[in-house]
């Protein structure tokens, strides 16, 4: 009789404890998300205004927006999406280990990055540029460069192009970052800066800086803006049709014009996928 009435208690503690265990687990798997652990995670800049950027509201920007609508046809919800930041020598690095399902990031399509990723899109069709100050009537073409201070970041190589090809006697000036030159070009301690007309366009829309500079409008290279996928990947065909629709049903203009269009800047016409420009 003893022995029956431990073995009926051992059988509640042992009842209980599993159901302890099972509502635990339960709360781990959805904790943080009302999509429980459904998440893909998505590779931006945090450090690009009008392209990625993390702020205290949030994530903004053209690629944000491109992404999540990319993400939202793939099934996702916005509190879903997992922001990575992929810094651009760190992209193709973030897609082969897996880090990040696909990447947004002025990520421009090339034969040697194809070796190593597949791309979807293009998305967007940049161009290098010049940004200059607002009432600047002296730069018209790229050879006004000539003899001007031509600011670029250190480590890139746009105001070393335009140096070796287009301004063989502008003088190169290396800021460790774009909003450096920007205040740079503002005192006039430069007269222009150089690199894809959408980040220069992004960072000229800032609050901060409307309507004090404007584009060159040169368009001295092409860069195609791709999402970047893992080779191999079955999502680069999904990302191309979503891609697709958010042309066709506006939202693409949209993103644009909420991103670039206090710098005023003329974007190309949306690519068709597949279609790179050289």
């Amino acid at each position: 009789m003893k022995l029956r009435k431990v073995t009926a208690a051992s059988a509640v503690v042992l009842a209980l404890a599993v159901s302890a265990t099972a509502c635990g687990s339960d709360n781990k798997k959805d904790s943080g998300s009302s999509g429980g652990d459904k998440k893909i995670t998505v590779g931006i800049k945090f450090d690009q205004p009008g392209i990625g950027q993390k702020t205290p509201q949030g994530y903004a920007g053209f690629d944000v927006d491109v992404a999540t609508y990319v993400a939202g046809k793939l099934g996702y919800k916005p509190d879903q999406i997992e922001w990575k930041e992929t810094k651009s020598a760190e992209r193709e690095n973030a897609l082969s280990r897996g880090d990040v399902d696909f990447i947004a990031a002025s990520y421009s399509i090339t034969p040697e990055r194809e070796k190593k990723v597949d791309f979807a899109g293009p998305y967007l069709l940049a161009h290098q540029d010049v940004l200059i100050r607002a009432d600047d009537t002296a730069i018209k073409s790229p050879s006004d460069l000539n003899s001007k201070k031509l600011c670029s970041v250190t480590g890139s190589t746009s105001a070393q192009n335009v140096h070796d090809k287009l301004a063989p006697k502008a003088q190169l000036q290396q800021y460790p970052t774009y909003s450096a030159c920007l205040t740079g070009l503002q005192n006039k301690a430069i007269d222009a800066l150089t690199t894809d007309d959408s980040i220069l366009a992004g960072y000229a829309s800032q609050a901060a800086f409307k309507g004090k500079f404007k584009l060159g409008g040169f368009k001295m290279t092409n860069e195609n803006y791709g999402i970047g996928v893992k080779k191999g990947s079955d999502l680069k065909a999904k990302i191309n049709t979503a891609l697709e629709a958010m042309v066709s049903d506006g939202s693409w203009q949209k993103a644009v014009a909420k991103n670039f269009g206090p710098a005023n800047y003329k974007n190309e016409p949306a690519p068709k996928i597949g279609n790179i420009v050289s």
